[in-house]
C-alpha cells in the first residue's frame, strides 16, 4: 500500500536557512520543505486581495513606512541596520500617520504606575486617552465558576479580570487605536477578540522577568533551561 502524502504545513520557525538567502526575502532564494512562500498559493492570493481595500491598504502602507523610519541613516551604502526609535514612540508616530486622535489603553492593575506614565506620554504627543484597567466593573470570579482554591486571594470574593468589559468600553468610546499593556495570557486574547478598533501591544506580562518574556527564551539553554523540561 502506498504511503499517504504527508501534509506539509508552514514551519517557518524551524527553517535553518540564512535569513537573507531565503526565498521569502529574495526572488531566487532557497526554501525549506513546506515553505508558505511557495505553497498555499490560493491562501496567499486571498490575503493579498485584502490590500485592495483602501482602508486596509492605507493601514499597511503607513505601517511599512513606520517600520522603515525606525532605522537611521538608511541612505548609507553598504547599509547596516541602526535602530533608532523605541516602541512607544513608534506607536505615537504610527497613530499620527493614520490621523488618529483617540487612543485606548487597556492595562493590568499590576502595571498601574506604568500605565499612568504611558497615558502621560500619549497626551504629550497630542492624543486623547481612554484608559481602562483589568478589574474595572468588579465582576466576581464566582461568575465564571472559579473555586476558592483556584483564586489568588483565597477566602475572598475576588474580582476577575474582565477584558470583554475593557473591549466593550473602548468600543463604546469609539477609540481609533488600542494599546495593550500587560494583560494576562488569555485575557489579552479575549480583548483582541472583542475589540473593534485595531490593537497594538506596548508590553506583555511576565511576572518573573519584569515583563521581558524573551529573557527566559534567550536563557533557555542556561539559567532558564528548566522551561525545556
Amino acid at each position: 500500500m502506498a504511503k499517504s502524502k504527508q501534509k506539509q504545513w508552514p514551519r517557518c520557525a524551524e527553517c535553518d536557512l540564512e535569513t537573507n538567502k531565503r526565498i521569502c526575502m529574495t526572488e531566487k532564494g532557497l526554501h525549506s520543505k513546506g515553505c508558505p512562500t511557495l505553497t498555499h498559493k490560493e491562501v496567499l492570493a486571498k490575503a493579498n486581495a485584502e490590500y485592495e481595500h483602501p482602508e486596509i491598504r492605507e493601514f499597511a502602507y503607513q505601517a511599512s513606512r513606520q517600520e522603515a523610519e525606525c532605522y537611521a541613516n538608511r541612505h548609507e551604502r553598504p547599509y547596516v541596520m541602526q535602530p533608532s526609535k523605541t516602541r512607544i514612540i513608534e506607536i505615537c508616530e504610527f497613530a499620527q500617520k493614520m490621523g488618529y486622535k483617540r487612543l485606548g489603553l487597556v492595562f493590568c492593575v499590576g502595571l498601574a504606575l506604568e500605565a499612568a506614565k504611558v497615558a502621560e506620554i500619549f497626551k504629550i504627543h497630542g492624543f486623547d486617552v481612554v484608559s481602562v484597567l483589568c478589574k474595572a466593573g468588579r465582576t466576581s470570579k464566582d461568575k465564571i465558576g472559579l473555586k476558592d482554591e483556584e483564586k489568588i486571594y483565597q477566602g475572598t470574593d475576588e474580582a476577575m479580570c474582565n477584558p470583554i468589559y475593557q473591549a466593550f468600553l473602548l468600543n463604546h468610546e469609539q477609540t481609533e487605536l488600542n494599546v495593550l499593556l500587560g494583560l494576562c495570557v488569555g485575557h489579552d486574547s479575549l480583548f483582541f477578540k472583542y475589540a473593534e478598533a485595531p490593537t497594538t501591544v506596548l508590553a506583555v506580562k511576565d511576572r518573573v522577568t519584569g515583563h521581558n518574556p524573551l529573557a527566559a527564551v534567550y536563557l533557555s539553554d542556561s539559567y532558564y533551561r528548566r522551561i525545556k523540561q
